[in-house]
């Protein structure tokens, strides 16, 4: 039965209870009986909700001085969390929040104005509020307590911003009480914005969730210092503390939980469509003035555009710092076990560091212009190595590799990898001697061909990745050079090139990066060069592709014997790293999430010539096309298909197959075949084999070599001027913003935060709609 709003004594006791943590409160309010309450007595669910926001705003109107008032503040902050995601899942009730609660006895109607606001943005701004209130949430900056209780009105946020960073210098005393406190009010911030799980995904990413648009807009008063405060709570943590071993098991940290909460309440407050928006950073074509007011106005959200407005270098490198800290910390090595704290929250990292680049272009520039990049570098090709087996971390395959496929597009990145590699992180890789290019290749080497078949999908980007590098190399090592011509050897057998529509597009990726390199980079890649010379077979091959029918057919006939996409014999693995261990599949009954599928390369990038003085000018997307199809519509790799979706074992061996006509099934011909076999560009590597490979011919046949050694040293001091093509423009695919993406990193940032938010388990078990949950 309905009771009244006024029976104060019946729901006081809801928040008056003093010491409970809100695992007490997720124990004691199960799920069925919130779900009972709404839909046997609504009306007695609207007044908890609508008196437990009413505790939070005369908390922020008081300044919670007292004992009694802190608790009573936490425990509504831990019933809401408890509650709201019961109400976003019911469609009925998604507009409550949004309401404003008629004639709800405000002592009176002396505070008229007041009524007027939604529920949802008295709750959002009394969550500000309560952020910084000093000896709740921050140090007090009085010295005396007599009665001179800060004005919590008056109060001038931006002294208080809660680490120092991005415009703040001064660092408070750490103090656990305060971050347990900012711990439970961001944890009910994200719930409040985590509405945006109950809606199926669309293809309108610009559909803006309403909590965040508000709390991100200028009736906020805190979002300035409540967004440097998050950005520098997460930049400045530092998880291995003073380095003691062990340090982590005797003392319970409490910053780490906030550190992830702020994390997440950041990569949420920042999901925005850049692709969507006229914001003048997101194309880098503002000038680096130090003048910010020049820049005409960003999006609405403040959040994204203080973001993209950051520029001090001192801002740029402790940011840069403290991300790469972080994301190396999983691969921070000791000698004694489990010394040393691992994190957890690499994937929000990763979310955040794309972010920084997407909509700061100045941000980019800063972090490719020193090898500092290789920090941030290493780390993800780390996890993209360690999650290749692991059906639950395709999400986290993607993001590693959108970031590769950003940082690709700037010439300086390319430049950067020529830099030794010599930390040796323990990896499931061939042990080699070599450059950060090599590492890259080795391990985009090893995703291709030991990866699980999920990640078919970004074959293209990891291709794509290495030719925007490829014009940059100096000086490929052995080890890479063998692991690119296995790649083309895998790609180019007939079976594969026939049994997609898509499938040669690999073989052109791969033509282009040995055409850059010879053409730009012949000098000091003698190993390369040494390895296209040693397989030439293969280009003897494609060159003479058959494309009559019978021979299509027995192509393709060829495959059903060979099961595996690739082989993974001939490639000489040689022995792992020291101290590695295998990639290893996900445990059985590993929780996931489903993901959208990607859009194809040809919507992911477009195409930018680099000129003679290394300016990029971007193509028309009509002129050179040699990926072309005559009158095949453009692939797109996943094809719609929700390729993280369902169970994939009876379309196992269709995963690439899937045609890109909607006709039924897809079959290759004559004139398919013909109409880019004619486009190969074999010109340069032909001219280069009837060169060198009599040259070389003769040397063993003279000194009776079967010597690497010395046709290397042939082949260094060789030169091919003058006798190669006049060399092509470089080509570099840049990505550009999609509001595909957009939606995929959506679906993807909800679904981490879903599945990390385990204690307590806020969203478990409710009726999400942006993704599946699925067992692996």
């Amino acid at each position: 039965q309905p009771v009244e709003a006024t029976d104060d004594a019946f729901w006081d006791q809801f928040w008056a209870d003093t010491a409970t943590s809100v695992q007490d409160v997720f124990a004691l309010v199960p799920a069925a009986e919130i779900r009972a309450v709404r839909e046997e007595s609504p009306s007695n669910l609207a007044t908890l909700c609508y008196k437990a926001v009413e505790k939070l705003v005369q908390g922020a109107e008081s300044g919670c001085h007292t004992e009694k008032e802190r608790q009573i503040v936490l425990n509504c902050c831990r019933l809401l969390t408890r509650v709201l995601p019961y109400i976003f899942e019911d469609p009925d009730w998604r507009g409550f929040f949004w309401s404003t609660v008629p004639g709800a006895g405000r002592g009176g109607g002396e505070e008229d104005d007041e009524n007027a606001r939604p529920l949802a943005e008295s709750l959002l701004l009394a969550i500000a509020d309560l952020l910084f209130c000093p000896d709740f949430t921050v140090q007090s900056h009085r010295r005396s307590t007599v009665d001179t209780a800060e004005d919590i009105h008056s109060i001038d946020s931006c002294e208080y911003i809660w680490e120092a960073g991005v415009g703040f210098a001064h660092s408070p005393q750490p103090n656990y009480i305060h971050d347990l406190n900012r711990t439970e009010l961001l944890k009910l911030l994200l719930t409040c914005f985590s509405e945006a799980m109950y809606l199926p995904p669309s293809s309108d990413s610009s559909n803006t969730n309403p909590w965040v648009q508000f709390f991100c807009s200028t009736d906020n008063r805190h979002a300035l210092p409540l967004f440097t405060s998050l950005l520098n709570v997460v930049c400045a943590y530092d998880p291995v503390g003073y380095g003691i071993p062990y340090n982590h098991l005797l003392f319970s940290d409490y910053r780490e939980p906030l550190v992830e909460e702020a994390a997440q309440v950041l990569i949420v407050t920042l999901d925005y469509d850049s692709s969507t928006s006229s914001s003048p950073t997101v194309d880098g074509t503002t000038t680096g003035t130090a003048m910010d007011d020049v820049d005409p106005p960003g999006p609405d959200n403040l959040f994204v555009n203080y973001l993209s407005r950051i520029h001090r270098e001192e801002d740029f490198q402790f940011i840069l710092k403290g991300v790469a800290r972080l994301l190396s910390n999983p691969l921070v090595q000791t000698y004694l076990p489990n010394s040393a704290k691992k994190i957890q929250f690499h994937q929000e990292l990763l979310v955040l560091f794309w972010k920084l680049c997407d909509f700061n272009k100045k941000f980019l520039f800063f972090v490719l212009k020193s090898s500092d990049v290789l920090d941030i570098l290493v780390p993800i090709l780390y996890f993209l190595n360690d999650a290749r087996a692991d059906q639950s971390r395709v999400g986290l395959m993607h993001i590693g590799v959108f970031i590769l496929l950003l940082l690709s597009g700037e010439r300086n990145f390319g430049v950067r990898l020529n830099k030794p590699y010599s930390v040796r992180v323990p990896m499931d890789i061939p042990v080699f001697t070599g450059t950060h290019a090599d590492l890259l290749i080795i391990v985009f080497h090893k995703i291709i061909t030991s990866g699980h078949q999920r990640l078919q999908p970004l074959f293209d980007c990891l291709l794509t990745i290495i030719v925007n590098v490829s014009p940059y190399l100096k000086s490929l090592s052995m080890v890479a050079a063998n692991k690119l011509l296995h790649l083309l050897e895998a790609f180019s057998t007939t079976w594969f090139l026939f049994s997609a529509v898509q499938n040669h597009h690999l073989v052109f990726f791969l033509l282009e990066v040995f055409n850059n390199i010879i053409q730009y980079q012949f000098d000091g890649n003698s190993n390369l060069v040494y390895a296209v010379i040693r397989k030439r077979n293969v280009f003897h091959q494609l060159a003479n592709l058959p494309t009559d029918s019978q021979s299509i057919q027995k192509g393709l006939q060829r495959k059903k014997k060979t099961p595996e996409p690739i082989s993974r014999t001939n490639s000489q693995d040689g022995v792992s790293m020291e101290g590695s261990r295998p990639a290893a599949p996900a445990e059985p009954g590993t929780l996931k999430t489903s993901l959208v599928a990607t859009p194809g390369i040809d919507k992911l990038t477009e195409k930018s010539q680099v000129s003679e003085d290394g300016t990029m000018r971007s193509l028309e997307p009509e002129s050179s096309q040699p990926l072309a199809e005559g009158n095949h519509p453009p692939s797109t790799v996943s094809d719609g298909e929700p390729w993280s979706g369902e169970a994939s074992h009876p379309r196992r061996d269709r995963r690439r197959l899937s045609s890109a006509s909607s006709s039924g099934q897809w079959t290759p011909t004559p004139d398919w075949v013909m109409s880019w076999k004619s486009k190969l560009p074999l010109q340069t590597i032909m001219r280069l084999l009837q060169v060198l490979v009599p040259q070389v011919e003769k040397i063993c046949i003279d000194k009776g070599l079967t010597d690497e050694s010395e046709i290397l040293k042939f082949l260094q001091h060789g030169t091919l001027v003058g006798l190669l093509p006049v060399p092509h423009p470089i080509l570099i695919r840049k990505y550009q913003a999609n509001s595909g993406t957009a939606m995929w990193f959506r679906t993807y940032m909800w679904g981490v935060i879903y599945l990390r938010n385990v204690d307590p388990p806020i969203w478990y078990d409710t009726d999400v709609k942006l993704f599946e949950i699925q067992r692996v």
